[in-house]
């Protein structure tokens, strides 16, 4: 057993840390018997932020060595991949030659096949949908041993279950969708300051036909500008070179950064210098890098959030609630004195995903990401705060960015779970299912 750690920092746990070629390793399951829970967990690139892909006291099977390309048709965009390979590894393959991914979060290193089980979005759903939409086909093997085809017409609720299914339904083995067709690596992109969230409502309204559209947003504004920030809008150029991304550029962030330099002033700096920037009132050009991966940049830059790491918080609240929502959110924020730096606002839907557990719940609604330094208790109890009053305005807060949240908070927001519960694979599990689903009264 090693400790291994979240993305976040915050959650530790004591794990038997598995390298293999394929599932079918026959001392895998001999393994994970042996282990102190009897527990599977696939553990791709570590990048979940809480404890979905942590599993104490039992096996996580490390899959970055299967990271094959299987199949790959550059006149159809069609292409079928080990689970185990990243996203930024499949761009260096597609890019080149006109393809771009459907769908991608904000870093390239993530794995495919923790990206179909998170059923991740990007700055594109309002337009279409998240990664499980454009899922044709993908294998799994179940702890019996049995690998199981699954798609939209054949083995459909599996299909759908693992789709946002977080890891429990199997092993992903491979998976085959659709990439996107570019004609240049690069984008047009058009940076908006505005004041408030009445502006960010009217301008992504405006921006409805772009692909692209995400907002930065200071979350220290004062009441009658409460909202304001930066609105990005953004399209693949139809001119320019089909140059995948560099590595020559890349920095890392030298130490863990002293607690003493997180407090509400050095955000309100941060705010300030970020919403005055060069290029933040500009129309310009962009490399796809840069506008979707900016801190892809930067090795380690989780260490910026001192040694007791960080919380992020994601919600998405329903587009009929989401003015008076964000608004809460923003109030409580606030007046806990503990800012975000990353602050980021997104319209969503109504694109349908298939995945039954995904967090990109059906119909349009606005999420907003932040990241919270870890003060301890006091940041415990804002995060609570702000899932209740997710809660009462019907959202739900995003699992694979969640470390703390209550059982109850979870299946009060996601009712399906007992059917992700009855179709588990009895073998897999992880800290993050072990802690929400806990019978509540």
């Amino acid at each position: 057993m090693k400790p291994v750690l979240s993305w976040g920092r915050i959650n530790d746990k004591y794990c038997n840390v598995v390298r293999a070629d394929y599932f079918a390793d026959p001392n895998l399951l001999t393994i994970a018997e042996s282990s102190d829970n009897g527990m599977l967990l696939a553990h791709g690139m570590g990048r979940s932020y809480g404890d979905s892909g942590l599993n104490k006291g039992g096996v996580i099977f490390q899959t970055t060595r299967q990271n094959h390309i299987l199949d790959f048709d550059t006149q159809t965009g069609i292409i079928k991949a080990r689970a185990g390979i990243t996203l930024e590894e499949i761009l260096r393959v597609s890019v080149p030659q006109g393809w771009f991914l459907p769908v991608t979060p904000g870093t390239k290193y993530v794995t495919l096949g923790g990206a179909v089980a998170n059923d991740v979005h990007g700055k594109n759903h309002h337009k279409v949908g998240s990664l499980g939409a454009h899922i044709m086909r993908l294998s799994l093997t179940r702890s019996d041993r049995k690998t199981v085809i699954c798609s939209p017409r054949t083995q459909k609720k599996l299909f759908n279950m693992t789709i946002g299914g977080l890891g429990l339904t199997g092993f992903i083995n491979w998976v085959e969708f659709k990439l996107k067709p570019i004609e240049s690596s690069y984008l047009e992109t058009e940076n908006i300051p505005y004041t408030s969230l009445d502006e960010f409502f009217s301008l992504s309204e405006e921006s409805a036909k772009w692909p692209y559209t995400v907002a930065w947003i200071d979350c220290f504004a004062p009441k009658s500008k409460q909202g304001r920030g930066i609105f990005t809008r953004a399209k693949f150029s139809n001119y320019g070179a089909l140059d995948i991304h560099r590595d020559d550029h890349i920095a890392t962030w030298p130490f863990v950064t002293p607690a003493l330099f997180l407090n509400r002033f050095s955000i309100t700096a941060f705010n300030f210098l970020y919403r005055w920037r060069p290029g933040a009132r500009m129309k310009g050009r962009s490399h796809y890098d840069s506008f979707f991966y900016p801190l892809d940049g930067i090795n380690h830059w989780n260490r910026l959030y001192g040694k007791a790491g960080f919380f992020q918080h994601q919600s998405l609240i329903p587009l009929e609630r989401s003015k008076e929502g964000i608004g809460d959110l923003l109030d409580i924020i606030k007046e806990s004195k503990q800012g975000s730096f990353l602050a980021v606002l997104k319209l969503h839907g109504p694109e349908y995903s298939p995945g039954t557990m995904s967090f990109c719940r059906p119909g349009k609604g606005v999420s907003l990401a932040l990241d919270f330094a870890n003060k301890g208790q006091k940041t415990r109890q804002l995060l609570e705060r702000l899932d209740a009053c997710v809660l009462k305005h019907n959202g739900r807060t995003y699992p694979a960015k969640d470390g703390r949240m209550s059982a109850q908070t979870f299946q009060t927001a996601f009712p399906q779970w007992t059917k992700l519960e009855a179709m588990r694979d009895p073998k897999f599990s992880s800290s993050f299912w072990r802690r929400v689903s806990q019978t509540t009264s």
